[in-house]
């Protein structure tokens, strides 16, 4: 069949959930047998979400091809399965960089350059690209389907059934009001059978009245139609239960079926959202006004199963996030991630954040006592560094459950060389750097991320930067176990020494890391299983990074020999990946971000294990 394109819309206010709504009904298409996939267009100038202080957008999601995204990605992944790219996250920056790179290069032969229609048809372009084999795989449908995703297999490209395009920001926006002039003529060129608008928008109470409101729906759908788009879908979100006459009304003043005006509440997990989706038609209605065959309901097997668990999970692991940015959407895969694991070990995890920057010898005992494990997180710059150094040594010497990502894993390599070989100057050249600079406080907008090239002003015939201060030559003095690769060190742009997207990693046979991944990938059931035994053989998993620095070669010997182990390594570069202790119950850092790579069928093998073992240790510290 022909690709058919549903794209999502938000009114009223932002932070509706549209991601997860885009994600819901991915995951409903999907379970019907659609091929599908979800992007994201977000109308800021930013290229992309890579230089953004995470306190602006929350976490920048990091996809398999490197490409730095809105936290929303990370939703569709986690969702559904399929792998994203860089053409499933569009901003306007990179809307406008790849029509003045057009321009520059004579493209458009003369003509004057303008919103419409240039503007506007790289924006379809950009829309309908992702309807071929861009984003791949995806989740079982059933429990005979789900194979493990960390198995070194690749997956192939596909021509999709179905692209679900969220547009970001609100219905009146300015900056939105390119991709809805978009949208409108995508409606006219494909035809009402290809294409349809889902508007999510909300529906106030307030309590002096003791009523609900929906003039602000109203108001809202009358500007998306201002524009020349009528919505075909309302999905209104509501802390209170919408009634059949309450939404007898929006659709009578809103030109929408009864039946297509669908209530998304409050509920206490985001993962309940595809069911009550489900329960309420609207992958149905979808189908019959695109012109399908609607079907039997799919039964959301895995789905529901994993919602039983969570459900019946009663007893409490905590476990504290030691971290510099004090949001929630900071660490969100994080989070998740977690959240997965202990749902799949019969446990509820209860995240304590501890902020890093405040993190002193004389608060370690009543920040990180009573925890069953502790998460050291990543993030850039110098703000907080020392506390997550404090973090991993009192974790290593009380034996604590540790697991550190990125930034995490580094801090963790530096207290092991400072305390245990004695190395007292050891550092990060990105400490040492004199041009990373901790901004003053969090409140002030936090670390400035030097991590990203000047690429908008090259790709404008600059091709000559500004040396980026701290790198190659303005170093202070110390033991640098964390560095540059000696190629990076000449390196002006800060984007060219970046280390993104999914690289492969060597396990060592034995190790806890191994025994992870070998769990997950071998005791898989069903059809896979002879599939998943071969994968296994490999010892070689693959997962995705967003760094700079490395653990530097010339001391892992030293390590080895102290104890800590150097137990994943990048086959074709021989960079380090994973560190563990093995002397302690579990105490691994991963150079790469595992996060990413956990969805809610599978959760990441990495953090099964932690969290197994908090669970045990929790268990212990009790008796």
């Amino acid at each position: 069949m022909e690709t058919k394109y549903i794209f999502i819309t938000g009114g009223v206010a932002s932070s509706l959930g549209k991601g997860i709504i885009s994600a819901s009904l991915g995951k409903l298409l999907q379970a019907r047998g659609y091929r599908i996939t979800i992007q994201k267009f977000d109308p800021y100038i930013n290229i992309d979400p890579g230089t953004l202080n995470p306190y602006e957008h929350g976490e920048c999601y990091v996809t398999v091809d490197g490409t730095e995204t809105d936290l929303d990605l990370g939703h569709y992944e986690r969702f559904t399965g399929i792998e994203t790219t860089r053409d499933n996250s569009v901003t306007t920056g990179r809307i406008y960089m790849s029509v003045i790179e057009r321009e520059r290069r004579g493209d458009y032969l003369g003509k004057t350059i303008q919103v419409v229609p240039h503007i506007t048809d790289e924006i379809k372009r950009k829309m309908q690209r992702t309807s071929s084999a861009l984003s791949q795989g995806g989740e079982c449908l059933s429990d005979r389907d789900c194979a493990s995703p960390f198995s070194p297999m690749g997956r192939s490209g596909e021509v999709f059934d179905f692209v679900i395009t969220e547009i970001g920001g609100t219905i009146g926006d300015i900056e939105s009001q390119p991709f809805l002039e978009a949208i409108r003529q995508l409606r006219w060129e494909l035809g009402p059978r290809r294409t349809l608008n889902v508007h999510l928008t909300y529906v106030p109470y307030l309590a002096a009245a003791g009523e609900l409101k929906t003039k602000p729906t109203q108001t809202s759908v009358k500007q998306l139609q201002g524009v020349g788009i009528q919505p075909e879908v309302l999905v209104l979100r509501t802390e209170h239960t919408l009634g059949d006459e309450l939404r007898r009304k929006v659709a009578h003043f809103c030109n929408v079926d009864v039946e297509a005006v669908i209530q998304s509440q409050d509920l206490p997990s985001i993962y309940e959202v595809p069911v009550n989706m489900q329960q309420q038609g609207l992958d149905g209605i979808i189908l019959r006004k695109m012109g399908l065959e609607v079907g039997p309901t799919p039964g959301l097997g895995p789905w529901r199963k994993f919602l039983e668990l969570r459900g019946a999970a009663t007893e409490v692991v905590d476990i504290a996030l030691v971290g510099k940015y004090d949001l929630q959407d900071a660490y969100k895969s994080i989070l998740e991630s977690l959240a997965h694991a202990g749902t799949y070990n019969n446990r509820k995890v209860k995240t304590h954040f501890v902020n890093s920057e405040f993190l002193t010898r004389e608060n370690l005992e009543e920040k990180l006592s009573g925890m069953a494990g502790v998460v050291i997180c990543p993030g850039f710059g110098l703000r907080g560094i020392e506390g997550k150094i404090l973090a991993a040594e009192y974790c290593r010497t009380h034996d604590v459950p540790t697991f550190g990502i990125c930034l995490g894993m580094q801090m963790m390599v530096i207290e092991f060389a400072r305390n245990v070989l004695g190395w007292k100057d050891a550092t990060s050249r990105e400490l040492a750097s004199t041009g990373l600079k901790a901004s003053p406080s969090p409140s002030k907008g936090g670390d400035v991320q030097l991590h990203r090239s000047v690429a908008f002003s090259n790709a404008l015939g600059n091709q000559t930067s500004p040396p980026m201060e701290g790198l190659g030559e303005a170093f202070g003095e110390g033991i640098y176990v964390i560095d540059l690769m000696e190629e990076q060190k000449s390196i002006r742009q800060m984007g060219g020494t970046m280390r993104l997207g999914a690289y492969e990693c060597e396990l060592r046979d034995g190790s806890k890391a191994w025994e992870a991944y070998a769990i997950d990938d071998c005791h898989a059931d069903g059809a896979a299983n002879q599939v998943q035994h071969a994968a296994c053989k490999l010892h070689c998993i693959k997962e995705r990074h967003r760094h700079r620095y490395e653990f530097n070669n010339e001391y892992r010997e030293a390590y080895e020999q102290a104890g800590m182990k150097c137990v994943g390594v990048n086959p074709s570069s021989g960079l380090v990946e994973i560190v563990e202790v093995p002397s302690l119950r579990w105490y691994i850092g991963t150079q790469f971000h595992p996060e990413y790579s956990s969805t809610v069928l599978h959760p990441h093998p990495l953090f099964m294990s932690f969290v197994k073992e908090c669970a045990k240790f929790h268990c212990q510290d009790n008796k």
